[in-house]
């Protein structure tokens, strides 16, 4: 059982489910599900009509950041969230952190729990880990929903050649873990949580006492701090993953991709989301207004209806 902070605590924790505990190569992982409010799964040929959903957050967020999604979307689909390691309530493991080793772990995770096709559903870092986890495990997949969308080579296209070598040598240098520990014990707390979100929502009413305590609580747990250090170098870096461009031609299934237009993170001017429509002809882009980083947590009753709408037409 998972003891609250507090009222608001409480109310989030009623919002995404049962959550249960999940050993992962001896480590230990949090999830949780939800069944599907109809408790029917509805065959359309030869595939589910209605089939699973697997929530996957971003970098610092954790199940909790689906808060205003779950209960809507097992209105016809059975959902679960994973809480990625290092992150959330998994544990603050010393491990190889990087996009396809967090794909191992969503697939293990599908094998042990679910075992037939789901919709992937990411937001920003879970969007891509989706992307890699679609390419890499298609028996997996049957559709892909993602929420922003990084690219790890992109920075790197951008950059002359002649500076990489400059470029690198300065984010080592910022990637110091001496440097990293002083940043981790400065940023984890509650009222620089509060600034810093500021630049993944674009209505910033919706930082509530929830959101920030459900992104401070992690920080607090034994191994954070070294966690947060490994996971900060590959952050924003090609060690991140593959290259999207690389990635989407290959994927044969439905895809839909939201991006909010007041993105800071990764702005829709400089990432070009359209152009991800030229790349595989079976992506739908979406880009809505008044809408940032996490789209699903700042117009959720928009995200979830796109959802549910998107998957009975695929």
């Amino acid at each position: 059982m998972i003891i609250g902070m507090g009222h608001n605590t409480r109310d989030w924790e009623e919002k995404i489910g049962n959550q249960r505990d999940w050993v992962w190569r001896g480590w230990k992982v949090r999830y949780t599900y939800s069944r599907c409010k109809n408790n029917q799964e509805t065959l359309a040929g030869d595939k589910l009509a209605n089939p699973p959903l697997l929530l996957l957050h971003g970098f610092g967020a954790s199940i909790g950041h689906w808060r205003h999604n779950i209960n809507v979307l097992t209105e016809k689909h059975t959902v679960y969230a994973l809480d990625l390691l290092g992150f959330g309530a998994s544990e603050k493991a010393i491990a190889n952190y990087d996009s396809s080793f967090w794909v191992e772990q969503v697939y293990e995770f599908w094998q042990t729990f679910i075992g037939v096709p789901v919709i992937l559903v990411g937001n920003s870092t879970g969007s891509l880990i989706s992307l890699v986890a679609a390419a890499t495990y298609p028996d997996m997949v049957t559709g892909l929903i993602m929420i922003s969308l990084p690219d790890p080579m992109a920075q790197a296209e951008l950059i002359p050649p002649k500076f990489l070598p400059t470029v690198e040598f300065i984010q080592n240098m910022v990637a110091s873990p001496f440097l990293l520990r002083a940043l981790f014990f400065i940023v984890r707390k509650p009222a620089v949580i509060r600034r810093w979100v500021k630049f993944a929502y674009y209505n910033g009413d919706l930082i509530t006492d929830e959101l920030v305590d459900i992104l401070a609580r992690p920080p607090r747990d034994r191994g954070a701090a070294r966690a947060f250090c490994i996971v900060f170098k590959i952050m924003g870096s090609t060690k991140l993953g593959p290259s999207v461009k690389a990635v989407l031609p290959t994927l044969k299934v439905p895809i839909l991709l939201i991006w909010g237009k007041q993105d800071l993170l990764i702005p829709p001017k400089l990432a070009n989301p359209s152009q991800f429509t030229e790349l595989n002809p079976r992506l739908e882009l979406v880009e809505l207004d008044n809408a940032g980083h996490c789209a699903h947590d700042e117009c959720p009753e928009i995200v979830n209806g796109l959802i549910l709408d998107w998957v009975v037409n695929i």
